[in-house]
């Protein structure tokens, strides 16, 4: 993530491991990047601490800079900072929009929150106008985070922030429109949002996930459930391990391409199993984020490493002649999520392991 990263934010590619300054930046990095400190900085010795902090400020300024007046973020810049042509994006924005959220949840120092609080604020009331279904799903990902029981009292500090983003409606359209697209798109055989898989396809169960610990109507933790389980299976192969849907024709109800696989579908597939986990406690969502982890470390169709735990990088993706060698943001940033992901599920088991002990001790005390 350091060699990838200069005054201005993280750049988006690489030859190798050589960071492409030709190529510039973009806004989806540098919310990845933003996340992955957000991630990884609980986790990390005291003397590290600060590397991580200071990373998390390029890329939280990134984001500042990136945000336009209206409350929308450009995504793509070149090298000399300035904004190229672009289509507007509902998954930049969400993307963006689910960054802020988490940082502004977490435990950093209130100097670099206010900054997620400025985003916040001033992008809430464009979540209304977003019309595709990864947007919808980042963005209630965010509310459900900012309405989570570790962020509540936060909320409760700021009565004019909470009402800004008017969580209530906003939280339900979003909810909403995801469960109306699985209703829609969803028939027996093919229990998914939308008539094909394309990419980035965890965040859509992911969303649901949370939405469920923030007090979401029941139907969702049943859509969440389905649609992971069905991922799960046409994510993995005959010889049981993780199989990513190929960017080189998707899937659909009858094929499933196999080439070119990325890292971030797997890191997605692992981001959804582990929220599922967190809410119902099933090994079999557990054993997911475990052999999705595993993929980066050979267990994959070509039996090859994807990352090098040595530096952090990873390779951008996997053909039928092995990994791309090219290590730029969005695959290294799959890889370093993925271990953070996997660090929390084995936190979570140590921990109701420890609760299982306890429990049997009290039972022997009464006894």
């Amino acid at each position: 993530m350091k060699r990838l990263t200069d005054g201005c934010g993280m750049l988006e590619h690489a030859i190798g491991r050589i960071p492409r300054r030709n190529e510039g930046y973009t806004t989806d990095d540098n919310s990845r990047a933003l996340w992955a400190c957000i991630a990884w900085i609980p986790r990390v010795p005291d003397d590290e601490r600060r590397e991580w902090e200071a990373l998390a400020d390029i890329y939280t300024s990134f984001l500042l800079w990136a945000q336009n007046r209206d409350g929308s973020f450009h995504n793509n810049f070149a090298y000399d900072r300035q904004k190229e042509m672009e289509t507007p994006s509902d998954d930049c924005f969400g993307r963006t929009f689910w960054a802020a959220a988490a940082l502004w949840s977490s435990g950093l120092p209130d100097s670099i929150r206010i900054a997620a609080e400025h985003m916040l604020s001033a992008a809430a009331a464009r979540t209304e106008q977003l019309s595709f279904p990864r947007g919808w799903a980042y963005t209630l990902a965010a509310y459900a985070k900012l309405l989570a029981s570790d962020a509540r009292p936060l909320l409760e500090d700021k009565p004019e922030f909470a009402k800004r983003l008017q969580f209530k409606q906003r939280f339900d359209l979003l909810e909403g429109n995801l469960l109306q697209s699985y209703e829609q798109s969803s028939r027996k055989g093919w229990r998914w949002f939308e008539p094909m898989m394309s990419y980035g396809n965890g965040v859509l169960p992911w969303s649901l996930w949370l939405a469920a610990q923030a007090g979401s109507r029941p139907e969702s933790l049943a859509v969440a459930r389905e649609s992971l389980d069905f991922l799960t299976e046409r994510m993995t192969a005959p010889g049981g391990w993780i199989r990513p849907i190929g960017n080189d024709g998707w899937a659909g109800p009858d094929h499933s391409s196999i080439w070119d696989q990325q890292p971030l579908e797997v890191m997605k597939l692992a981001l959804a199993a582990s929220e599922a986990y967190r809410v119902q406690r099933l090994e079999r969502d557990a054993d997911t984020v475990h052999r999705c982890r595993e993929w980066f470390f050979g267990a994959n169709d070509c039996g090859v490493p994807m990352a090098d735990p040595s530096d952090g990088s990873c390779c951008d993706g996997l053909t039928p002649d092995g990994p791309n060698q090219n290590r730029g943001a969005e695959s290294t940033l799959a890889y370093v999520l993925t271990e953070a992901i996997y660090a929390e599920v084995a936190e979570l088991k140590q921990l109701e392991r420890g609760t299982g002990r306890a429990s049997e001790d009290r039972r022997t005390v009464l006894k």
